[in-house]
């Protein structure tokens, strides 16, 4: 009788362990969803402004049509985008563009002097700055889950219940990796 009371003591410890684990993974699976929800919600921000940007730059920049079609283009793409691959991928686009934009708006004194472009331009510095921040955060919370599904013992538990690595949010060319210059 003794040595049954042991076994099932062992079980019952053995299943509170998994269990332990796997709301660990669960958490931290949760946590990175959130993450990029907060990333997703400033960069609706930055999606928000750029058209007002290009808007007010229009009248200035009548020859710079294909420089505002572009951005608004990529805009558009990452509006678009879907999960969190395509993400990336148009968000180093559109902050490609926006340099762009913002490197052939230098070249106009009237557009750099207008304060409605100005109030605007502060708004996207602000929101970019934090893209960047809640970016990090999203790549913390990914680092943990990720270290946590590869680490022995949670590594049997995430394989046997499904869990899988999360994508970094990262930039693929090293000029994105700089914040964009905007200046008017």
């Amino acid at each position: 009788m003794g040595i049954l009371w042991i076994f099932l003591v062992l079980v019952v410890s053995f299943l509170t362990w998994v269990m332990g684990i796997y709301n660990n993974l669960v958490q931290a699976r949760e946590t990175v969803k959130k993450g990029l929800v907060q990333v997703d919600v400033q960069l609706k921000r930055r999606h928000d402004l750029i058209p007002n940007l290009v808007e007010a730059a229009k009248g200035y920049m009548a020859y710079e049509k294909d420089t505002l079609e572009k951005v608004i283009k990529s805009r558009q793409i990452a509006v678009n985008a879907v999960n969190v691959q395509d993400k990336i991928q148009a968000e180093n686009t559109l902050t490609s563009a926006l340099r762009g934009f913002m490197a052939i708006a230098e070249n106009y004194p009237n557009l750099k002097a207008d304060q409605h472009v100005l109030r605007l331009q502060e708004e996207l510095t602000s929101t970019e700055n934090k893209i960047s921040l809640a970016r990090q955060q999203y790549n913390e919370e990914v680092n943990r889950l990720n270290v946590s599904v590869q680490s022995f013992p949670d590594s049997i538990v995430a394989l046997k219940t499904g869990f899988e690595k999360a994508a970094f949010f990262q930039l693929e060319q090293a000029e994105d990796r700089q914040v964009p210059q905007v200046k008017f």
